[in-house]
């Protein structure tokens, strides 16, 4: 969000994956992040703030984290996601 609280969509908005397609998480274009870990929908949900290439994540029992995304590549901690395309749905179903 910008500082007169319009909501201005960064590049990484959208859906995030494991290459093995157990964990999923959404950066949703209200500042707000719905993470799934296999079966377990909304696992974790929170809120993030994007600086750059740097993401900061405040999940809703305050816990805290971040994240880098890398040559378009997002470095959670210690788990790796790829943004989720069509064509990357259709490989693991």
């Amino acid at each position: 969000m910008n500082s007169d609280d319009t909501l201005l969509p960064h590049p990484y908005v959208g859906m995030w994956v494991t290459a093995d397609g157990l964990i999923r998480q959404e950066l949703r274009a209200d500042g707000r992040y719905d993470e799934a870990r296999g079966d377990r929908r909304s696992a974790y949900t929170g809120g993030y703030t994007v600086t750059g290439d740097h993401v900061d994540y405040v999940d809703d029992t305050g816990f805290t984290a971040t994240g880098d995304i890398r040559d378009g590549v997002l470095h959670h901690e210690h788990l790796v996601l790829y943004r989720e395309t069509a064509t990357s749905r259709a490989d693991r179903a």
